[in-house]
């Protein structure tokens, strides 16, 4: 005997094979019964099929005897007592092997049969010896007593008149007479002197010897020396494969019973252990005594397939969106072109009018000279009384279907004029009106009702009308700006009532006395800065590097972080926090935050959906977005992608502008912008800060930081909020006086220079003020103070007296007087206040993040599931123009099934595990480097996004719902490789389910990777960890309780186990034992198989939850 000593196969080869074996011996002697009576019949096979179908129907009760024992012990391994008893032992299909033993043996085949002590020992005794090859002595066979039966292959029988109870199970009985070679279809083991029957899937003829070899072939064993009439007998053991592959049917062929060894045909294939020949698919290539079939073309076949669906889903996506794109730009084209038209025909008949009122007055001068002996009213007069004023008929505003303008009437008129003023807009209207058009605005110029007539957002549903609707809004608001491009008071207020312009909640930030200092340094970032930005007006903050400009915004937006903050912050003269109005708040970052993958409008429609009240309609909304576009001059490049620094798109300046665009498109009441003109050419920033402009003009709130500005762009602005380094106020006002203040303290500007950069290049200390002023720039913050009546701290007292300019310097730039008196810590002291310092900070961000306040700004935005939707449809935009990235992923992970389908071969002995540990640790790793990109190249794009209000479960969850397709594709991607290079017993059905269940698994803990690492370590622990956990998770049995409960949370394990489970399921009959022994030594469990997904499947959620929370609680450093 070949068998392997460890000690879990041979513990489940005792107790399976008593069990099982047990029922097969049973039935035995009424079979063997049965044949001898059919022999004494005359031969008669009819009455021996006959007998053999009775006794089935009998045996096959004898499982529900041992049932309750198998499946508490074995349960691991056997699922179905009955099916793994039907597969290994029920011979009724062919009972040759029974009548032949029968014949052989004359009718003692019962005398011959191991019973249940015999199969105990028997496998006991090969558990516990030393030497797999020997039994240990029994009654039978000791020392004293060997007889020939003894030796491998042979069998004795017991007395005639002893009777032999098979389910005996404690005492052996002697067998010792009679002995002769163990019949085929049975084994006889070396050491014993019964015989046990060969399971389907084995073949046990009768030995051969090898004279050359002097082995008994196909078996190991030898003749006894010094018996020269003893012989090759039967089959010696059966165990695992590892042990008695002697005994299984070998691959090529197939064995229905246990006697009869058969070639596979062409056509066909026979794996190891088969008990009949398969057919092979249609275009599977199988020639005789083929092992297994070939099926990689269909493979090749899943894998076009997959690609034609996959080209024809992005095709069919990109041209929907395509068409769809196109359709609104030829509406929007159309309306453009409609609106100018109009706005053409209302210009030319406006001209006519004014010829025909000229040919009036010069007829009227005419009548009056020849039939009025008076003079005729001065020529100025009479065109004051005609021609067109600001208020009158013939200087209406451009007729925009849709608006909302209302003229007013002129100083004096008549009925006929009125008349003639309704037959004129019937003919205007008669021009602009579309024959095609159903719309019917059935505007009067003269109706008092205009705004009530007119057609509101939510009463315009097609996308002609919609942009219609927005663009005569737009013609008109131009023309307004046109006609009162002074901006004085009174054109001010005659835009504000011809234009029908929403009133936004105002907000007026003051503060006092404001400063910052970092925490454990005490540097200061801003100090004692006073005043206030007031709605209506376009504040400049300017100062030289390090003066705190930016942070003096991000203090006022409560964006400040690591800081003690003093002073006081009032809105709208209340002691309120900012955030109560974030949703009316935007705030746009020095850097371009801008998806590249989208265009100029998607970029600025998003943000608006998502921010905009939820209950404004769309029209509104389109008419807001192409307000924007027209005013930052984007119209051009409205449809071209952002690009990003691989892919080229629209210009820095545009993309600028853009950056811009997303907070204004949100319409908010406090706009804080962080140098929006870096980058800019002068007629960019001019472009820009008439937009924002425009914006002060509905009371918006408008700061930003301006990095020397041109004269044209600085006297545009309203008031100058000027900062010395250290965060000191030099200059707080109206842009106008600045010139007249510092003047004031002997500071003038030279001729050609721009005042903003005469000022900041004093503040710098590169130009040096006048001897004859009498100051310094040190003394300019102090300068202010007094001059306010603002008190000055005391270490900053000494620059008022004119002394030391070393402190002055100090405190200027934000030291303290008291720090050189600071004794030097330790090094251990150091090292703790920075570590306590770093705590406090992370503590101040979470608690920033996790910030309740009162929703004052009094607007309702889309709720989650809204922005859901909005997030879906922008992430599939995204993804669908990142198909190329895509295909590489699928490309990569084609190559990985087929080096590894070619390389692990399917072993019979471990039921494919090498293989699907391969498997396990490749697609782990690709797929998590894949998945970093969801979040690792977004995480700016989502504090910009999630500061200003938008949903951080919405956003999440889209970016996890589009995964999804990769979760479902790319286990197809690689089994389609894989699998058929593989050709595993398991189905195909089996592996994609638990390869879906493994990369959902994998893609949340690679969501995990990317939001609380940098790109760098997160690519790193996405290549480590899978290779770390596969090799904790198939490490060999220890003691170490502590590496058994990692391992049992590794999700490898699980993966593994699934996969081995599924190929397990498929190994029956001789198989029973090799499944049973490996499942027991790897530790899996049959009906594990739904466990394992169940696991794999929570632990990608509990990983999702993991990485939510953590893009919740980490913000930028």
């Amino acid at each position: 005997m070949a068998m392997s000593g460890e000690k879990s196969n041979g513990r489940c080869f005792l107790y399976v094979l008593v069990f099982l074996v047990l029922i097969a011996l049973c039935s035995l002697p009424l079979v063997a019964r049965a044949a001898e009576d059919g022999e004494s019949a005359g031969g008669d096979q009819a009455a021996t099929q006959l007998f053999a179908q009775l006794l089935y129907s009998q045996v096959s009760n004898f499982t529900s005897i041992f049932r309750d024992d198998i499946v508490k012990n074995f349960g691991f391994c056997i699922q179905d007592v009955d099916a793994d008893w039907n597969d290994a032992f029920n011979f009724t299909s062919d009972l040759t092997f029974l009548t032949s033993c029968a014949k052989e043996t004359k009718g003692d085949l019962s005398q011959r049969l191991c019973t249940a002590a015999d199969i105990k020992f028997y496998f006991n005794s090969f558990f516990t010896a030393k030497r797999s090859s020997y039994l240990k002595p029994n009654k039978n066979c000791n020392l004293t007593s060997w007889i020939p039966g003894c030796e491998p292959g042979w069998a004795c029988s017991a007395d005639s008149d002893k009777k032999i109870d098979l389910k005996n199970s404690k005492d052996m009985p002697a067998r010792t007479s009679n002995c002769a070679p163990c019949c085929e279809g049975f084994f006889c083991p070396h050491g014993m002197t019964c015989m046990i029957p060969c399971p389907l899937g084995a073949y046990c003829p009768l030995a051969k010897l090898n004279k050359t070899t002097g082995v008994c072939d196909p078996y190991h064993y030898q003749l006894p020396p010094g018996q020269p009439n003893h012989t090759c007998g039967g089959a010696d053991v059966w165990a695992d494969i590892g042990s008695s592959s002697e005994v299984f049917c070998s691959a090529g062929s197939y064995c229905p019973s246990t006697i009869q060894k058969n070639s596979c045909s062409k056509g066909h294939f026979c794996r190891t252990g088969s008990t009949s020949e398969q057919g092979c698919f249609e275009f599977a290539k199988c020639e005789p005594k083929s092992e297994n079939q070939n099926i990689t073309a269909y493979g090749l076949m899943l894998f076009a397939g997959l690609s034609v669906m996959l080209v024809v889903i992005y095709n069919c996506s990109d041209q929907v969106l395509a068409t769809r794109e196109k359709r609104q730009a030829k509406s929007r084209e159309k309306a453009v072109r409609s609106v100018r038209e109009t706005a053409q025909a209302r210009e030319k008949w406006k001209s006519a009018r004014d010829v025909a009122k000229k040919h009036a007055l010069g007829l009227q001068t005419q009548l009056s000279r020849t039939f009025s002996r008076r003079k005729s009213t001065k020529q100025p007069d009479s065109r004051g009384l005609f021609q067109a004023k600001p208020g009158s008929d013939a200087a209406l505003p451009p007729f925009a279907p849709g608006g909302s303008g209302k003229p007013e009437q002129s100083s004096s008129g008549a009925k006929g004029n009125k008349k003639d003023k309704n037959n004129l807009t019937q003919m205007m209207h008669a021009i602009e009106a579309d024959p095609e058009s159903n719309e019917g605005f059935n505007l009067e110029i003269g109706d008092k009702n205009l705004k009530k007539n007119m057609p509101r957002g939510k009463q315009l549903h097609t996308h002609s009308q919609i942009f219609k609707y927005a663009y005569n809004q737009i013609e008109k608001e131009k023309a307004l700006q046109e006609k009162n491009k002074n901006l004085t008071f009174s054109g001010v207020i005659s835009m504000a009532t011809d234009i029908d312009i929403r009133k936004r909640p105002t907000i007026e930030v003051a503060f006092k006395d404001l400063t910052l200092t970092l925490k454990g340094k005490k540097k200061h970032l801003l100090r004692c800065v006073t005043g206030k930005i007031s709605p209506g007006r376009v504040s400049a903050v300017m100062g030289p590097s390090g003066a705190g400009k930016t942070t003096f915004l991000s203090a006022l937006a409560g964006k400040v972080t690591g800081c003690t903050m003093s002073g006081m912050i009032l809105i709208n003269g209340k002691v309120e926090s900012i955030h109560s109005y974030k949703k009316i708040i935007g705030f746009v970052p020095q850097d371009d935050i801008v998806h590249g993958n989208l265009t100029v409008e998607e970029n600025l429609w998003f943000s608006a959906r998502c921010r905009l009240s939820a209950d404004l309609p769309k029209a509104e909304k389109v008419l807001v977005v192409e307000r924007v576009i027209e005013s930052l001059g984007l119209q051009a490049v409205r449809d071209s992608l952002v690009g990003t620094v691989e892919k080229r798109g629209i210009s820095g300046g545009q993309r600028k502008r853009v950056n811009v665009g997303l907070e204004m498109v949100m319409e908010p009441s406090l706009l804080i912008l962080d140098e929006p003109t870096s980058g800019l050419d002068s007629s960019s920033s001019l472009l820009l800060l008439r937009a924002l402009r425009r914006e002060a003009l509905e009371g918006v709130n408008v700061s930003m930081v301006v990095h020397q500005p041109s004269y044209a762009l600085f006297r545009m602005f309203d008031d100058l909020i000027l900062l010395a380094k250290g965060g000191l106020t030099v200059y707080h006002g109206s842009v106008k006086k600045v010139e007249e203040y510092f003047s004031s303290l002997g500071i003038t500007v030279p001729e050609r220079v721009n005042p903003p950069d005469h000022y900041i290049d004093i503040l710098e200390g590169i130009v040096k003020p006048s001897t004859s002023s009498g100051v310094n720039y040190k003394q300019l913050p102090v300068r202010w103070m007094l001059h306010n009546g603002y008190a000055v701290p005391h270490d900053m007292l000494k620059l008022v007296d004119g002394m030391s300019s070393t402190a002055g310097e100090d405190s200027a730039h934000g030291g303290n007087a008291g720090e050189a008196g600071i004794e030097e810590q330790s090094f251990a002291g150091d090292l703790w206040q920075d570590v306590k310092l770093n705590v406090e900070r992370k503590r101040d961000d979470i608690q920033q993040n996790f910030l309740k306040t009162k929703d004052l700004s009094d607007r309702v935005t889309p709720g989650v599931l809204l922005q859901y939707k909005y997030f879906l449809g922008r992430v599939g935009k995204q993804r669908l123009r990142d198909a190329r990235i895509q295909a590489v992923d699928y490309l990569i992970l084609l190559l990985a099934g087929v080096c590894l389908g070619t390389l692990a071969k399917v072993s019979d002995e471990t039921f494919g595990a090498l293989g699907y540990t391969y498997t396990v640790i490749a697609v782990s790793l690709l797929c998590k480097i894949a998945a970093l990109r969801s979040f690792s190249l977004d995480k700016l794009h989502y504090w910009r996004e999630s500061s200003s209000g938008i949903s951080a479960l919405a956003y999440f969850l889209s970016k996890d719902t589009i995964d999804h397709f990769n979760t479902v594709i790319k286990p197809l991607v690689y089994l389609s490789m894989f699998y058929f290079f593989n050709n595993p017993r398991s189905s195909f059905i089996d592996n994609y389910i638990v390869l879906v269940c493994l990369v959902y698994c994998v893609t949340g803990m690679a969501y995990v990777f990317a939001i609380f690492f940098e790109p760098g370590p997160a690519q790193l622990w996405s290549v480590l960890l899978p290779v770390v956990l596969t090799l904790i998770a198939t490490r060999d049995s220890t003691d170490n309780t502590f590496v058994e409960i990692i391992a049992e949370l590794c999700y490898p394990k699980w993966a593994l186990e699934a996969f081995v489970i599924a190929n397990a399921k498929r190994y029956g009959g001789v198989w029973l034992i090799t499944r049973c022994g490996s499942l027991m030594k790897s530790g899996y469990d049959l009906n594990h198989w739904s466990l394992c997904l169940v696991f794999l499947v929570l632990m990608g959620i509990a990983c999702r939850i993991i990485a939510l929370t953590c893009m919740v609680i980490l913000q930028k450093k």
